[in-house]
């Protein structure tokens, strides 16, 4: 595989053997995950791939997008946690050079957002929207909906309009009779498919493909990965290591784990991540949680608290191996002293520090994991998707908690309908 994870333990945190013997005892956990475990039948639409994001399906939205990037130049996506996370990262992190500008809504209640959102269309020729919500059900999505569809009809009429609107949702919603009543396009949210999980299928896939991203290549990359993971035996699987490190490194105390590196890029696919993680599993009082640091910046905010604040976290490291961008220090006649960098490349000067804050970091005792990715690519960035999906359904099973479910997210509607009045709550 193109993508390598190494474990630094210098502090000798884990016993000789214990990574191997913990690998070995969760071997069925792998092989049960592989055949597809019954008890989840109605969650695993994402695990093949090919259900929700089979070639064909993959070339069915590449049409749609086809047309809707020859009309227009801001596509907004409407959705919040994995109805927009997944697209969100791919965009931020492989930054297409043509195509529309992809703006973000439905992802918060502020009246500021929202108003300074409907200023900047007002900047652009063509509007798109996309609506993702799996039962239409959620605040967030659907009073952003309604705000910018009737943007739309009051800019350019409603039978215009109707032409511009996308929406995804679960098939026999009233998000999908939305739809047919009013000429819009519908697009599926596989019922099968959980949110954090819906970056394979038409909720991450087609917002990618309107930005210009090749999510053929992206599709493939979570074949590959696939294949890769459900052939390799348990000693030798790196979905399987990794969700043993976590649980290890639960089991000896860490609390949280931090996902640290050093291109910005990689921001929003962290906060993917996070959300993957944390929702899957932060269930009965266990868990790691996760956190993140988008180095060299995070060194001086998080930085101190790392290398001397209680020991709380191990790190993992997202490093790029492939050159992809340069710029070199230039000669200056005045005097700043930033000499002896002259004709150094910003790649290597990012590196060195990457280097360093791993030898800084590890010399404190605490674990440090590196995975080595070649490249940020559709491709990798579609290996990336399934490997940590995958990983985490591993870790969640270690963890004895339901990978698919999210209760806890309910907790904050119940007093919040309440207080709009929302008829039934009380």
């Amino acid at each position: 595989m193109d993508i390598q994870l190494t474990l630094t333990d210098r502090g000798n945190i884990l016993a000789s053997g214990e990574l191997e013997e913990k690998i070995k005892n969760a071997a069925p956990i792998l092989a049960t995950a592989v055949a597809g475990d019954p008890q989840y039948e109605a969650f695993q639409g994402w695990r093949t791939v090919d259900e929700s994001a089979g070639p064909e399906r993959v070339q069915f939205l590449m049409e749609h997008a086809a047309r809707v990037r020859m009309d227009c130049d801001a596509f907004v996506v409407i959705g919040i946690g994995g109805s927009n996370q997944s697209s969100r990262a791919a965009v931020k992190a492989l930054r297409p050079k043509d195509g529309p500008a992809i703006l973000w809504a439905g992802n918060t209640i502020s009246a500021c957002e929202m108003a300074r959102t409907l200023e900047e269309l007002d900047g652009f020729r063509s509007v798109y929207i996309d609506c993702i919500a799996k039962n239409f059900e959620t605040l967030e999505p659907g009073i952003a909906f309604r705000v910018l569809r009737q943007y739309l009809e009051k800019r350019y009429g409603p039978e215009d309009a109707a032409k511009r609107i996308f929406a995804t949702g679960t098939p026999g919603s009233t998000l999908e009779a939305l739809c047919r009543d009013n000429g819009y396009t519908f697009l599926t949210f596989p019922e099968r498919v959980g949110g954090r999980y819906s970056v394979i299928s038409d909720v991450g896939l087609f917002p990618m493909a309107v930005a210009g991203i090749d999510i053929q290549a992206l599709t493939q990359g979570m074949r590959d990965m696939r294949d890769h993971l459900f052939t390799a035996p348990a000693e030798e699987n790196l979905a399987l290591r990794y969700a043993c490190i976590r649980k290890l490194m639960l089991e000896h105390g860490y609390s949280l784990e931090m996902l640290a590196f050093f291109e910005p890029r990689l921001d929003y696919f962290a906060k993917w991540w996070v959300q993957t993680f944390a929702e899957s599993e932060g269930k009965n009082s266990t868990a790691l949680y996760p956190v993140v640091a988008s180095n060299s910046e995070d060194l001086h905010a998080t930085g101190q608290f790392i290398q001397e604040g209680s020991p709380i976290l191990f790190e993992t490291f997202l490093t790029v191996e492939t050159r992809d961008a340069s710029v070199v220090m230039p000669h200056e006649e005045k005097k700043d002293y930033f000499d002896y960098l002259e004709g150094m490349d910003f790649w290597d000067m990012n590196d060195a520090a990457r280097k360093a804050t791993i030898a800084a970091h590890s010399e404190r005792g605490f674990p440090v994991l590196e995975f080595t990715i070649p490249a940020i690519d559709a491709h990798t960035l579609g290996e990336l998707y399934y490997y940590f999906i995958f990983s985490c359904y591993l870790s969640c099973e270690l963890l004895k908690v339901n990978p698919f479910d999210q209760p806890g997210v309910e907790g904050y509607k119940h007093y919040m309908f309440k207080n709009l009045g929302k008829p039934g709550a009380s």
